[in-house]
């Protein structure tokens, strides 16, 4: 089930299943209603707790994963004499929270968000979509809606709820973790409630209602992983469903978002540079829609609603970075557009929330996460410093306009809730006991300067209490594409690595998102190599630095993350002992060249175009790990992918694997009987989704592959492990 959010940024750029071999099932589009969304802790007795493996969780920001167990076992019972008491003013969540942290020798598991309509939530239960009374939501207390083993899916799970503004009707968009493919259904809610309509292959999809209060669907058809295709329907006396809109330009992809107040449905038409919003009236969808500003090359923009105006965070003017711009809803074009706000350099807008009276922006500037508010009455801003051990934000939304709730995380941290209440202008933290980890633990921001002087941002991870760093096991992380920021959400095996005595290091490469526009700007196209200069900077500073030493380094990452790994492999493998990576973009060169490949046309503006620039091609061939692979001592290498994977074609993989083997296997006869060859592992997984990030086998078979490379005993790892993980 998806997380609701009103926070647009993260709903139109990390959820759209569009932005390539960057994107997972993973990524948990926020979903947008009038009602309350939160998450939903269920408190449960050990023996009672399930462990729902097709669940999603809130885990991440945008996600899609299945749940799993948190114990609490190992952290110190807090006692009642010392609890904290409860102010009045705090909030629902807060209490909840609260009650999950004094409550000892339990476990727990965090899961699914839920929508909050009216006087219901709306949740999956077991394999149902179900509501219940929100008083209740905590109890067994409620109405199965629709049972999802009817659709006779493999496992399937809810990636998210919408609900009718009039409660009558509610839809659900289902999965399975072995496919991208969606099933939306609609519900009729009535005392037998009883499912009028499917569509297949939906992506996104949002309720409004008509001048005759009639119910009207909007979604979007996702074919071969594009999203050009946008209708309408409805589910009375006179049904309809009908092509609303079709997007021509195979480039860009559609996304539908509905404003926080509801007024106006966006229908978002994006490629990775560009973008062009058109408004449908929340009041008159039958209406044609309202063009906000036509397409510009290179101008990316996202549209919010608020007393009949605009805030619109784009990118135009100087410098090409985010800006806060405001105008009246009824002349929207560009040339009415007013700055109102704008960044430092180096800041990174993670997202932004409208209040009654108050804009949030949640920022991360120079590797540090910040909270800008901006009081809309007087034009005041309060930026807030948030705690340095935080990493990533997970966005809670809801409709109290008097505070603005979300959750901090880390690598090695679960998430952590906070609440900015406006009148207090004060930002408060949940109450309950402290995460042994920020005792046991240390959290570093070092820079290190790549060849061509600019300082790329790492972020490391170490035992408070380690001593002599460098013969510590060091595990680096990179992904430098698409402007995304590299992954920092909590991940139990990720704090199991670090009390086994690991040291973590997350390198923020060009080519991702961490500074900014033009950080990706300054990491892609025939600027890619960048970012493999900025990678061997960052592990020669760390060794430099005293962190580890290549005998003891690996490094991993995920889909195009691969391509930097994989060149680090070719020309520096003697800075690495062993590498993972999972569905990796390695044949660089042949996949840009297939048009037929459902991603390649939408790729352009990130790899370029081998097929009609031979600039391109000759670049794209410089760096593209498959081409270069030539025979010489290599690190051992784990690869694991995804049999009917759409975004990384499982063939680039296995012609990669088949060839460094090769290569390898010809540098060992050159180099005679002493010589010890490196590990070459592929594992093909069963299933058509480009990452399942939550697989216990595939976390087992990784950190099991890391020890042995290293010659350590991985015993301590998994009982730690086994803490926070049920296998």
């Amino acid at each position: 089930m998806q997380q609701k959010s009103k926070l647009f940024l993260q709903a139109l750029k990390y959820s759209i299943p569009h932005l390539g071999k960057c994107m997972q099932k993973q990524h948990l589009s926020h979903c947008n209603f009038a009602g309350h969304y939160y998450s939903r802790i269920k408190l449960k007795k050990y023996h009672l707790t399930k462990c729902l493996q097709n669940k999603p969780k809130i885990s991440e920001l945008a996600r899609n994963i299945p749940s799993r167990s948190f114990s609490s076992k190992d952290s110190p019972p807090t006692k009642q004499g010392n609890e904290k008491p409860l102010t009045e003013n705090m909030d629902a969540f807060e209490k909840v929270r609260t009650r999950l942290e004094t409550q000892p020798q339990e476990e727990y598991e965090i899961i699914n968000p839920e929508i909050k309509h009216g006087d219901f939530v709306y949740y999956q239960e077991g394999c149902c979509l179900v509501r219940s009374k929100d008083e209740e939501a905590d109890s067994d207390n409620y109405e199965v809606l629709f049972n999802l083993e009817e659709l006779k899916l493999d496992q399937p799970f809810i990636d998210c709820i919408r609900v009718a503004p009039d409660e009558k009707y509610v839809a659900a968009k289902i999965r399975t973790e072995d496919s991208e493919a969606s099933t939306c259904i609609v519900v009729k809610l009535s005392d037998q409630p009883v499912m009028v309509a499917s569509f297949p292959n939906v992506s996104s999809f949002e309720w409004v209602k008509d001048e005759e209060y009639e119910d009207v669907l909007f979604y979007t058809f996702q074919r071969n992983l594009r999203c050009h295709d946008v209708y309408r329907a409805t589910f009375g006396e006179n049904k309809r469903n009908e092509r609303f809109y079709t997007e021509k330009d195979p480039s860009f992809f559609v996304y539908l978002y509905l404003t926080k107040d509801s007024r106006f449905l966006t229908m978002n038409i994006m490629s990775k540079t560009t973008s062009e919003v058109w408004l449908i009236d929340g009041l008159s969808p039958w209406d044609p829609p309202v063009l906000i500003q036509k397409r510009i090359h290179g101008v990316l923009y996202y549209v919010e609603h608020r007393d009949d105006e605009l805030y619109i965070l784009t990118n135009v003017g100087e410098p090409t970075e985010f800006k806060l711009m405001r105008t009246a809803a009824d002349t929207p074009a560009i040339m009415n557009w007013d700055l109102f706000f704008t960044m430092k350099r180096n800041t990174k807008v993670i997202d932004l929330d409208m209040f009654k009276d108050h804009c949030v922006l949640f920022l991360k500037h120079s590797n540090l996460l910040y909270v800008n508010v901006i009081g809309l009455a007087d034009d005041s801003v309060r930026s807030l410093k948030l705690p340095p051990w935080a990493c990533g934000f997970i966005m809670d939304s809801n409709s109290d306009p008097k505070n603005c709730p979300f959750q901090l995380c880390s690598p090695i941290r679960p998430p952590k809730y906070y609440i900015y209440k406006f009148a207090e202008g004060k930002l408060f933290e949940e109450t309950g006991h402290e995460d042994p980890i920020t005792k046991t633990s240390r959290v570093l921001r070092v820079e290190a300067k790549s060849k061509d002087g600019r300082l790329v941002p790492m972020t490391i991870f170490h035992k408070t209490d380690s001593e002599d760093l460098q013969k510590k096991p060091l595990l680096v992380h990179v992904y430098g594409a698409y402007g995304m920021d590299l992954k920092m959400n909590f991940r139990p095996e990720r704090r199991a690595l670090v009390d086994d005595g690991w040291i973590l290091a997350y390198c923020h490469v060009r080519g991702g998102g961490e500074l900014g526009l033009h950080w990706h700007t300054d990491g892609r196209l025939t600027k890619k190599l960048n970012g493999l200069a900025d990678l061997e900077a960052c592990i020669k500073t760390l060794h430099d630095q005293g962190f580890s030493q290549p005998s003891l380094t690996t490094l991993t990452a995920f889909s195009a993350g691969g391509v930097l790994v994989g060149a680090l492999c070719n020309s520096k493998p003697e800075l690495l002992r062993a590498v993972t990576m999972e569905a990796p973009f390695l044949d660089v060169l042949n996949t840009m060249m297939d048009t037929t490949l459902p991603l390649t046309l939408e790729e352009l503006e990130e790899w370029g175009n081998p097929s009609s620039d031979q600039k391109h091609r000759s670049y794209i061939k410089s760096y593209c790990p498959y081409q270069n692979i030539k025979p010489q001592h290599y690190p051992s290498v784990h690869i694991t992918a995804y049999e009917n994977d759409e975004r990384v074609p499982l063939k680039g993989i296995v012609n990669y694997t088949e060839k460094l083997k090769e290569a390898v296997m010809k540098h060992a006869k050159d180099n005679g009987e002493g010589y010890q060859a490196p590990n070459i592992i592929l594992d093909i997984q069963p299933g058509g989704n480009h990452v399942i990030e939550d697989s216990h086998k595939k976390i087992t078979a990784q950190i099991k592959f890391l020890y042995e490379e290293l010659g350590l005993d991985s015993t301590g790892v998994f009982e730690t492990l086994k803490k926070y993980v049920r296998f």
